[in-house]
Order: C-alpha cells, then sequence, then structure tokens
C-alpha cells in the first residue's frame, strides 16, 4: 500500500510542472482593455471609408482651420512654406525626372489623406482635431487640388463620391512573375568570385609620378 501511495505522489510530483505552465501568468500589472480603450486605438480608415468616425466638414470650413493651424507650414494654397511638404498640384509629374508627390498628384486613397491627418496633424498637436475639423480641412486639401468643388461636404456618406486622380496608379507586387526569368534556382553560395588577375602596373604604363620631377601647382 505504501508504494502505491508513494507511486502516486511521485506522478503528482511529476505533474506539477505541466500544470503550473498550462495556467496563466499573473504578473500583477495592467488590466483588460475596455472597449473605450480598445476604440481610442483602433482608428483606422479603409479606402471604402469603412472604419470613418461620425461627423462632417465643409470646403469652407476647413479653409479656415487650414489657414489658422496648417498654412504655416504648407503654405495658403498647398503649396509648401519652406521645406515643409507641398499639399497640392503636382499633375503630371511623377513620371519626370522631378516628380511632386502631392494628395493630388500622388495619394491613391481619401483614407490615405484622412488617416495621416488624423493621426499627425496639426505637426507638434497631433490628434487634437475634432472630427469635424479633421473632415473639414481634409476636404480643403481636396479641393486645393481641384478634386471636389467648393460647396462640398465630406463625410462618411459622401466618401464614396471622391475620386483620387491616381487611384490607378499603384498596383500589386508582381515581381514574383515579371522578375522570374533573373531568378537562379542554384545560387552560388560560396567562391562565388572569379580569381583577381593583375594585367599591368602604373610604373609600366608611365603614369607613375616621378619624385625627381619639378613640383607643379601653387605650394
Amino acid at each position: 500500500m505504501s508504494k502505491l501511495v508513494s507511486f502516486a505522489a511521485l506522478l503528482l510530483l511529476l505533474a506539477a510542472p505541466a500544470l503550473a505552465q498550462n495556467k496563466a501568468r499573473q504578473y500583477g500589472i495592467g488590466h483588460i482593455a475596455t472597449p473605450a480603450e480598445i476604440a481610442g486605438w483602433d482608428i483606422d480608415v479603409r479606402p471604402d471609408g469603412q472604419g470613418a468616425p461620425p461627423g462632417h466638414g465643409s470646403v469652407k470650413d476647413g479653409e479656415k482651420i487650414y489657414m489658422d493651424k496648417c498654412a504655416a507650414c504648407h503654405g495658403e494654397f498647398g503649396e509648401s512654406a519652406g521645406r515643409w511638404p507641398q499639399l497640392a498640384q503636382g499633375k503630371g509629374t511623377l513620371a519626370s525626372g522631378n516628380p511632386v508627390k502631392t494628395v493630388g498628384s500622388y495619394f491613391p486613397y481619401l483614407s490615405s489623406v484622412f488617416d495621416y491627418v488624423r493621426r499627425a496633424m496639426p505637426f507638434g498637436d497631433a490628434e487634437s482635431l475634432t472630427n469635424d475639423e479633421l473632415y473639414a480641412v481634409v476636404a480643403y486639401v481636396l479641393n486645393l487640388n481641384d478634386i471636389v468643388d467648393d460647396k462640398f461636404v465630406l463625410s462618411k456618406e459622401t466618401w464614396a463620391q471622391v475620386k483620387m486622380p491616381n487611384a490607378n496608379g499603384f498596383y500589386d507586387d508582381d515581381r514574383d512573375k515579371t522578375e522570374k526569368a533573373f531568378w537562379n534556382a542554384k545560387p552560388c553560395m560560396e567562391n562565388c568570385r572569379a580569381p583577381v588577375k593583375i594585367t599591368g602596373h602604373a610604373e609600366a604604363v608611365d603614369v607613375t609620378p616621378d619624385d625627381k620631377g619639378k613640383k607643379q601647382g601653387v605650394e
């Protein structure tokens, strides 16, 4: 009987580490995120407008906000002030030697503009804009790029009306097909460099400076 008890105790002792691993560890810090906390981080918006917050803003209202909080860096017409990024115009320059990447010439989706402004602007005071201010200032930037008219009001409901000029300028990475011909199924992994052979010396072709010659230039 005593052998049976001892054997059972041994089994429990061996199983204890496994039971401890299966139990969730408690570190005594933090707490389970609340729905409100998750909502504060979950602010991404999809290209089709899914995830856009409630609210609305007109081009007219956006002009004042832009002048107060954006123009000092980006210029009154989005032309850039100093070294800050240009926001407007630049159409037809992407294929040139000096492409100008702006909201109108480069951005493929309205959500790209909206999300960036929402998270990072105004510079030094990010995420300070209300939803209505955010919609308004983005509407004004769209207007600077001749994407919407002066009376346009941006909201989740009018999102689909915005057609970005460069929406078709991006495509999926297709290198697995277009560059497949360049791939080597058995790439060299060692001793890949051909032997180096010296074919001539500077002295033999008379290009080595003569120390005994007369010095030239200004001393």
